[in-house]
């Protein structure tokens, strides 16, 4: 009775994308058979999943998708060298041979001292079940092909919906997903780890057509951890009423003005911000934030917090890629560079203390211009429990509310950044009409010195959790 149910288990977790205990007993066996043959470290990686997907168009199934993978990533430190391999031979057989030409290949390379695994007392000790932060959603196991049909199903809303006398809908593209990631990392220092999640989304594109015959379109899209948490009920209403709100749109003079950011996008801005922090591009002089570790470079305003542990929240994780436990630290507080984003390879070359090899999950600290940031907390500012849209153009009276960035970029060396945008004029706190073609320059210094207030309203199903932000001033071109 006990064999029949471990075999009932192992096959449920392979069905479901979890690593089985056979397949931790393969990257054990790396570990093993690497390090008594030459290699003097080694950490392994594996990695497995699945996802499913069922897209409609037009109100009718247009693709099925289901793709599984497996994956062995084997980091091997041998004769002061160090190379990366991965594989998705399970065998033993196939392993030897594998991991053996893998440290053949090593010692060829060029010695690199500072290749070396992190000190065991950086290490995540807690990572044991990888389901401690609750992002696993045991329902996963339940869904069948049928159920995640009619998800799509019912969220599709082509054909239940007429024309308007201001459009016509020309189409709609809905789409259901959901997947399991498992990983298990281990190394020959001992260090044992695993992260497991769900996902489920739902996302939909609709256009539409102008009585001027121009096609807009708009999008959505909505995610959880758990089945539960996923609403796809207004997800196609909510992408034509974006695409809806595109008609008409007017020149507008280019200029300062002030600039607001929806909370849809303005992870765009603090991207470059992450990435000007990260280790490498630092060591390599490819950052415009060398040199500032512990300054007030930004706005007293700007704080960006890594709630690394945040649990059941998406981007959380107990450790990194080198099994580094992660903390809740600050990135950037009151304007001050708080922390880089060290790896133990990049602390080596330069110096730096190690931290994480990178940012889990950002969280902007919500204000508005006026509040004394001392007054901060997780949540608010002062009394005002909540900061949206509305309160914020209203505070910034006029200017221009960027929905959605059409291309440019940002250099990292210096911070200048052009960046094309749409949007929506907006004049004594409320929209008057759309814009299009528009582009915003600048370098991302000032403009984050001009930070005026920051949003109550991230997105809870994302990753980065980044409000809609106004700025002060910013120079946009026709």
């Amino acid at each position: 009775m006990t064999m029949a149910g471990s075999t009932d288990m192992n096959m449920t977790e392979r069905l479901s994308g979890l690593v089985t205990e056979e397949e931790m007993d393969a990257a054990r066996f790396c570990i093993s058979y690497g390090c008594s043959h030459g290699a003097s470290q080694m950490r392994v990686a594996l990695g497995k999943s699945v996802l499913d997907s069922f897209a409609f168009l037009n109100g009718e199934l247009d693709k099925v998708t289901h793709s599984a993978d497996r994956s062995l990533f084997l980091y091997i430190f041998a004769d002061g060298r160090y190379g990366t391999f991965s594989t998705n031979d399970f065998s033993r057989p196939g392993l030897e041979k594998f991991i053996s030409g893998a440290i053949d290949t090593v010692r060829m390379l060029a010695p690199d001292p500072c290749r070396m695994l992190p000190s065991p007392e950086r290490k995540a000790k807690d990572a044991v079940t990888g389901q401690e932060l609750n992002l696993y959603d045991p329902e996963y196991q339940r869904l069948t092909p049928e159920a995640r049909l009619k998800i799509a199903q019912d969220a599709a809303v082509f054909g239940s919906l007429g024309d308007t006398d201001s459009y016509s809908i020309i189409s709609e593209e809905c789409e259901y997903s959901d997947s399991v990631d498992d990983s298990y990392v281990i190394d020959s220092d001992g260090f044992c780890g695993r992260h497991t999640e769900t996902s489920f989304a739902i996302c939909s594109e609709v256009t539409i057509q102008d009585r001027e015959g121009r096609k807009l379109s708009g999008y959505w899209w909505e995610s959880s951890p758990h089945l539960s948490g996923l609403d796809c009920s207004g997800c196609s209403l909510t992408a034509l009423a974006k695409a809806a709100e595109k008609i008409g749109p007017e020149q507008h003079e280019g200029g300062k003005f002030r600039m607001v950011v929806d909370r849809s996008v303005s992870s765009r801005l603090v991207s470059p911000l992450l990435s000007a922090l990260n280790g490498a591009s630092i060591q390599q002089k490819n950052s415009f934030l060398e040199g500032t570790l512990g300054k007030k470079v930004f706005s007293g305003n700007l704080t960006i917090t890594d709630m690394a542990r945040s649990e059941g929240r998406p981007g959380s994780r107990l450790f990194d890629t080198e099994g580094v436990a992660t903390r809740e630290v600050p990135v950037i507080r009151d304007g001050q560079v708080c922390m880089y984003f060290i790896s133990t390879y990049i602390a080596g070359k330069t110096g730096m203390e190690a931290t994480v090899e990178g940012v889990s999950r950002p969280v902007l600290m919500p204000f508005i211009s006026g509040q004394d940031t001392a007054e901060r907390t997780e949540s608010c500012v002062s009394e005002e429990k909540e900061i949206n849209l509305p309160r914020i153009l209203g505070l910034c009276g006029s200017g221009i509310y960027v929905t959605g960035f059409n291309g440019g970029n940002c250099n990292p060396v210096t911070g200048d950044f052009s960046y094309g945008i749409e949007g929506f004029a907006f004049s004594n706190g409320k929209i008057t009409y759309p814009i299009r073609e528009m582009v915003v320059t600048g370098n991302m210094t000032g403009l984050w010195n001009s930070l005026i207030a920051a949003g109550t309203d991230a997105r809870e199903c994302t990753r980065w959790q980044i409000p809609t932000l106004a700025f002060g001033e910013a120079f946009f071109s026709a």
